[in-house]
């Protein structure tokens, strides 16, 4: 008996998560797998149509839809006794070793689940994926259980590559940009244009998979923005339902001032400006709250431009950014929002934009987010990654202008760590023998260019 849901195949996005659960089932030493991720990011539905592709028996359990079902593990780990007690709540399942996946959805509201991972995977006859939303209030619990027997995996919003592939464009159309950035090939008028067409258009509605499908299902921005502003609410509300220990108001201060302070010139968070007589010992734990709830990213500033970059920064000094770019816009007052949409004038917010895109964009691909500032001398970098034995500055320019900062980092005398640099703008691929541009779009492909840089 196949008790998952039908999955609407006609609509479904296809995920770079589709990828890794295929891998993960071919391997035959696979352990229990969790998914976690922000909410509404697509981690149900994904692994859902997974399983309708995989198994003939799914056991999908969602522990605060199905609350009864939290008290399966009362009677111990034992996995026989935990199919016992399914059983009783659902006579109708059916548990075929080698045949049956169990799908155990919204796992932060049930730690006792997590401790079953070890029992599942010593047992060997059954497939385990856990999906949790970082929200969860036990989730830090359930990080602790089963340590070694169970994988993790990180689910994030829809990166630009996905949301190529929701467009309609293929791997060979990916595999031709990624040459071209490799070979160091400036791109064709036509296909920048094109690109940045639809770039602006993902900046504009982000990545969560119902705003994106409405987008791409309309043609046009329809609709998106009210289905955002729901996104938002959600968030908010989910901060007054999970958050323990910590003042909820300040917890939401912090999330409701994040595009004030991008607003900024320097866009650094600074809490002593949140209200009056606000004081950072009075919000320990709010941003952190935030970030572990995968709802903004967080920006450290480097001590020095020098490796390493872990350790090598102020815990009190950091920018904080949006997950999700789309979200950042839908938080804006409805005048800018007007004008993003339909100018596409995305540099009239300060660069905070292009810098919250491209910081989300490295995100995605596994990078901290670390940047620099000093009035003395002065000097300011957006972002810095590494490769093997370099630091690697990354600006983001909402112009075409100076890159004083860049190029004072880039002389070996003064910062032997950095070789050379990247910059991220409305330009072509290019290198002047210091620093590759690279149009904004091509962001999610900076990975593997460092990685396949000689």
């Amino acid at each position: 008996m196949n008790n998952i849901k039908i999955c609407d195949m006609e609509n479904l996005l296809r995920r770079k998560v589709d990828t890794y659960l295929t891998d993960w089932k071919n391997n035959p030493d696979r352990k229990p797998l969790i998914i976690k991720g922000a909410r509404q990011i697509g981690k149900t539905r994904s692994i859902e149509h997974f399983a309708s592709q995989n198994y003939k028996y799914v056991i999908q359990i969602n522990f605060i839809e199905q609350k009864k079902y939290r008290e399966i593990f009362n009677d111990g780990f034992e996995v026989d006794t935990i199919l016992r007690n399914i059983s009783l709540l659902n006579p109708g399942f059916e548990f075929v070793p080698g045949e049956t996946l169990f799908f155990f959805d919204e796992l932060q509201v049930c730690p006792n689940c997590a401790t079953s991972l070890k029992f599942f995977k010593l047992d060997g006859r059954f497939d385990v994926i856990c999906s949790g939303s970082l929200m969860g209030i036990n989730y830090k619990e359930i990080e602790s259980n089963s340590v070694g027997y169970k994988e993790d995996y990180e689910m994030y919003s829809m990166d630009f590559e996905e949301f190529l592939w929701a467009n309609g464009y293929k791997e060979d159309f990916i595999e031709a940009l990624y040459l071209h950035m490799k070979e160091v090939k400036p791109l064709s008028i036509l296909q920048t244009d094109i690109l940045f067409g639809l770039f602006r258009d993902y900046v504009t509605i982000g990545g969560m998979p119902e705003v994106v499908k409405t987008f791409v299902n309309n043609k046009n921005f329809s609709g998106t923005l009210a289905i955002q502003k729901q996104l938002l609410k959600d968030y908010e509300e989910d901060i007054t339902k999970y958050v323990e220990g910590l003042d909820k108001a300040k917890v939401k201060a912090v999330y409701n001032h994040i595009s004030t302070f991008l607003a900024k010139e320097n866009k650094r968070f600074q809490i002593t400006k949140l209200g009056k007589n606000a004081r950072n010992r009075d919000y320990v734990g709010c941003v952190e709250w935030l970030a572990d709830a995968g709802v903004i990213n967080i920006c450290h500033c480097l001590n020095q431009p020098e490796l390493p970059l872990k350790g090598n920064y102020d815990p009190k000094l950091y920018k904080i950014y949006f997950k999700d770019t789309g979200l950042l816009i839908a938080s804006l007052d409805e005048e800018a929002q007007e004008d993003l949409r339909a100018n596409k004038n995305l540099g009239t917010y300060k660069g905070a934009i292009y810098e919250n895109i491209v910081g989300d964009m490295m995100v995605k691909q596994g990078y901290n987010l670390y940047y620099y500032h000093s009035d003395k001398p002065a000097l300011e970098m957006d972002f810095f990654v590494r490769d093997a034995d370099s630091l690697i500055p990354v600006e983001v320019k909402a112009t075409d202008g100076a890159t004083a900062s860049l190029n004072n980092l880039l002389k070996a005398d003064k910062y032997p760590d950095i070789k050379y640099g990247i910059k991220f703008g409305y330009m072509n691929i290019g290198f002047n023998g210091k620093f590759y541009t690279f149009p904004y779009f091509l962001a999610f492909l900076l990975k593997r260019f460092i990685a396949d840089r000689k």
